[in-house]
């Protein structure tokens, strides 16, 4: 730990005038003394001989704020990503590995393939092993050799070519097992759990003093992963989305008193559903696990379903699996293999308690269509927009590692790719923040109410 109670394996503070401070990565220099460098293959590489100014300043670092008053300090900043004139590797002696963890999402393959090509097309690197089946694969010894051949076409296809699987982290033996493979870069696709196994292994992996660059691409469909402007998957998942809620909009429509119910991914942050929400413009209310709702009383959700169904006829409601958790009866509080709590369907819930609310009120007759398009969206593959984003997040990785920096993610800041600390992106989760534009542009456009306020009483459904 340094001074500031910062832990200096993990990331590296550097203050400037002005306030400036840059959160920095790790490198292998920082315990691994007369490093060899070697001159950028890129430099001879023909496809970037056009580009006049391709490799990166040493000094380029990209703020996390960008928004500031004119006597603001500097604030934080992250190390720009991209190549650097020398390398801490020689590419006849990199042998490369890739793993994915956790569930899936869209753009897992691009992300493996572009980590590949760009390994072999930018630096000639031809050794790189894919573990199969998450974690566990390195002690099981499963592995498939990728070539740029064998992954030509698989960003056509959703899920991940290398098999995924939670938990099955034992950092000892996987270190252990990249050590004996004599492996020297490692890539780590997954989420923030994943991400906090990546960093585990890359202590143990400094402890022991080897020269092993290990590098994570974060992964989430649920946009939830801080700092970073978003994960790839997530424009994909929004767009996917919109084929539910149409679905569901017709069937609210074709009916008297129809109600069409969606539950959307988002288990502990609703970005998803909100953005799904806006982008659709037939949505009613949306409900995320950020904001509380009730069902009872006086602007409650049961109130709000039947003045909708009173003026328009039909409704239309979206939510994310983690909305109203502790509204659910017999919650359940097991976790999944990944330490993930495991939730109730509340959208399963929800639509038997509607059903169950208009039946004894005997006043309106509906007719409820429950959706749940949560494992059709996340298998597809990625979309034009997130290809695009993958393969620059890919790129970026390869470039990092192959400069020697290590205990990084290649994340996107404000626009620009950047290398960030692992404990950045694991020390908390990203949430839709109610009180933010963004929210109330969603409320706005559902013209829902904010269910901010629950009357006296109104216990059952009180979140």
């Amino acid at each position: 730990m340094d001074s500031n109670g910062v832990d200096e394996q993990q990331m590296k503070l550097v203050q400037g005038a002005a306030g400036y401070v840059l959160e920095d990565v790790p490198h292998l220099s920082d315990y691994i003394l007369d490093l060899p460098t070697y001159p950028n293959p890129l430099q001879s590489n023909p496809a970037y001989s056009v580009v006049r100014q391709y490799f990166v300043d040493e000094d380029d670092t990209v703020p996390q704020k960008i928004v500031v008053h004119k006597d603001s300090p500097r604030g934080t900043h992250f190390r720009r990503a991209g190549p650097r004139q020398k390398v801490y590797f020689k590419p006849a002696d990199v042998r490369a590995c890739i793993v994915t963890c956790g569930g899936l999402c869209p753009g897992l393959n691009t992300v493996i393939r572009e980590i590949v090509c760009g390994l072999h097309y930018m630096y000639g690197v031809t050794e790189v092993l894919g573990v199969n089946c998450g974690f566990s694969g390195f002690y099981s010894k499963n592995t498939v050799t990728l070539t740029p051949k064998e992954v030509s076409d698989i960003h056509k296809r959703g899920g991940t070519m290398l098999g995924t699987s939670r938990g099955g982290h034992d950092t000892s033996k996987i270190v252990d097992n990249i050590q004996d493979r004599e492996i020297n870069q490692v890539y780590i696709i997954g989420g923030d759990g994943t991400q906090k196994g990546a960093s585990a292994i890359y202590k143990e992996i400094r402890r022991r003093g080897l020269k092993v660059a290990v590098a994570g691409i974060p992964k989430t469909i649920d946009n939830d992963i801080p700092v970073i402007d978003k994960s790839f998957g997530f424009d994909t998942a929004v767009e996917e989305a919109q084929r539910a809620i149409n679905a569901a909009h017709v069937e609210a429509t074709s009916v008297e008193n129809g109600i069409g119910l969606v539950k959307l991914m988002g288990r502990y942050s609703g970005f998803i559903a909100m953005y799904a929400t806006l982008a659709s413009r037939d949505v009613d209310c949306c409900l995320i696990p950020e904001s509380p709702f009730y069902l009872e009383g006086k602007g409650g959700l049961y109130e709000f379903i039947a003045k909708r169904l009173r003026e328009n006829g039909h409704m239309v409601i979206v939510v994310a699996e983690g909305a109203g958790q502790d509204l659910v009866a017999e919650s359940v509080e097991q976790q999944d293999a990944s330490g993930n709590k495991l939730l109730k369907d509340v959208g399963l819930w929800m639509s038997l308690k509607i059903k169950e609310h208009f039946a004894k009120q005997r006043k309106m007759d509906i007719t409820l269509k429950y959706i749940d398009p949560t494992y059709m969206i996340r298998a597809i593959p990625a979309n034009a927009s997130d290809n695009v984003y993958s393969t620059l997040l890919a790129q970026s990785a390869v470039h990092g590692a192959m400069a020697g920096y290590t205990g990084f993610i290649s994340g996107l800041v404000n626009g620009r790719h950047t290398y960030i600390p692992f404990n950045r992106i694991t020390e908390k989760q990203n949430k839709v923040v109610i009180t933010d534009r963004m929210w109330a542009r969603m409320l706005s456009s559902t013209n829902q109410p904010s269910f901010m306020n629950p009357p006296n009483g109104a216990t059952e459904g009180a979140n």
